[in-house]
């Protein structure tokens, strides 16, 4: 059986990681949001213009793997805190070349 060894934390270091995963769960509601909106938009663009807007492509990727880094925080299976405690994260992968709809 592969063992981890535990480490002692205190309840108040306990407390004030639930504190910074309520302000991340407020953020990730946020991120939410704007992901939505993100969306609407692309959609409403490419009804009208038949063509992705690439900016807004390459923005809601760089919120998506901010909100993977968040998310990962929340649930405590990340220890350093992400932006605006720390940089903001790379993009996870880049977006495909070419979407396709089928």
């Amino acid at each position: 059986m592969n063992e981890t060894p535990q480490t002692t934390v205190s309840r108040g270091q306990i407390a004030w990681r639930l504190l910074f995963t309520l302000l991340y769960v407020a953020i990730f509601c946020l991120l939410k949001f704007l992901i939505l909106i993100t969306t609407l938009f692309q959609f409403v663009y490419l009804l009208i213009a038949l063509k992705h807007s690439e900016p807004v492509r390459l923005f809601a990727n760089k919120v998506i793997s901010y909100a993977y880094r968040v998310w990962r925080y929340i649930t405590l299976n990340a220890s350093q805190r992400p932006f605006p405690f720390a940089g903001f994260p790379e993009e996870l992968e880049p977006p495909e070349q070419e979407v396709i709809f089928e």
